[in-house]
């Protein structure tokens, strides 16, 4: 069997997410020889996963290490320059949602324009394959949805895509110096990257989007201390709600949501509309195992899903969840991609692009209070 030496970047949620994933892995050995991470907690991250060797800097990780692969994990602000040096190393690089973006005062589709445009060039020239960790093409709802897509050869009418949960736990999530955005690109960024590659597999050749139409809402900062209570988010100067409305070339539509302060658990949730169908993935919450208990004191150190406030009542267990959120799938594949034995991911740099591109159309779109035109005014 195949093995493939990985050096990960991050000690934190999305590395710990990373990890339970390479141990479900299948058909190829991932072997996590490093991680590097300037975290107070990247000893005891390492000693719960059992990796061998802890640093500070990815540089020195890449130098002293020579991993295959280069797994980033960190803040959506570090992608850029850690893919640069990575990818220059030699490294096959997977990266984290969202890519990268603007991380200046205000969305500025130009400005994250340059930096795109400078990543494409790192990936082309760098003979080494990039990986983008969205993990919601690898959920097996919807790989089985782009199967009979494909099979029934059926146009897209209508697509809606949502998630949205509660709020963050990083407190970097409430800077846009951070994330480059609010909602829409730290969670809308999901579904809208799902949309847009089961609209890719239409008839063989897809249409792409050419004009966004968005709105942007500003809720937890209006209310008081007691309305909030439920609510971890707390953003500075991002976004917590957002409402995206794409137009393809073809002229059918798609609906993305992206809320930051929905309480119940995560929703993660797609739907397509064809010709000859209707494909529904609820991916979370799941209904394979409920139960009901009357208090939940007890209950404190169990796992029922991510950011429910409460144990009490009706609730919804996700099983086999790094499956079933595409996790597994996603790094199996990559992983696949990086030892030779497939060609190209099923998620990679020109979808990355893509995710951008309209992401930044949909900002512009709402500070401007006009349908955006993809096409002409931000980069094809």
């Amino acid at each position: 069997m195949d093995r493939v030496k990985i050096g990960l970047v991050g000690s934190g949620f999305a590395a710990a997410l990373h990890m339970e994933a390479y141990k479900q892995v299948y058909g190829i050995e991932p072997w996590v020889a490093a991680v590097a991470s300037p975290s107070e907690r990247a000893g005891d991250f390492a000693r719960e996963y059992g990796i061998p060797s802890v640093y500070r800097c990815m540089e020195e990780m890449i130098r002293k290490e020579r991993p295959d692969v280069v797994d980033i994990c960190s803040p959506p602000s570090l992608h850029a320059p850690m893919i640069g040096s990575a990818m220059g190393a030699g490294c096959h690089v997977i990266c984290e949602k969202p890519l990268t973006g603007w991380f200046g005062d205000s969305a500025e589709p130009d400005m994250a324009k340059k930096v795109m445009e400078q990543l494409r060039r790192v990936v082309e020239r760098s003979g080494r394959k990039f990986f983008y960790a969205e993990n919601f093409i690898y959920a097996p709802a919807v790989q089985k949805s782009a199967s009979l897509i494909r099979a029934a050869g059926e146009h897209i009418l209508f697509m809606r895509g949502e998630e949205s949960h509660s709020g963050s736990h990083a407190g970097h999530a409430a800077l846009w110096s951070m994330n480059g955005g609010g909602s829409l690109i730290r969670q809308g960024c999901h579904p809208l990257s799902a949309l847009l590659y089961l609209k890719q597999l239409e008839n063989g050749k897809g249409a792409k989007a050419v004009g966004v139409t968005a709105d942007m809402g500003y809720i937890v900062p209006t209310l008081n201390e007691e309305e909030r209570k439920n609510i971890q988010a707390r953003p500075k100067d991002v976004e917590d709600l957002a409402n995206v409305i794409l137009t393809f070339e073809d002229g059918t539509k798609a609906l993305i949501t992206a809320g930051d302060m929905i309480l119940g658990g995560v929703r993660n949730e797609i739907q397509v509309y064809t010709t000859g169908g209707v494909y529904q993935c609820r991916i979370a919450p799941s209904d394979q195992m409920t139960t009901y208990h009357v208090e939940d004191e007890k209950l404190s150190g169990q796992y029922f899903t991510e950011k429910v406030e409460t144990k009490k009542g009706w609730q919804s267990i996700f099983l086999c969840e790094d499956m079933a959120r595409g996790y597994v799938g996603e790094l199996r594949d990559f992983l696949l991609c990086a030892a030779g034995r497939k060609g190209e991911p099923e998620s990679g740099f020109s979808l990355a692009y893509d995710t951008v591109r309209i992401i930044y159309g949909a900002y512009c779109s709402a500070r401007e209070g006009r349908r955006i035109e993809l096409s002409d005014t931000l980069w094809a």
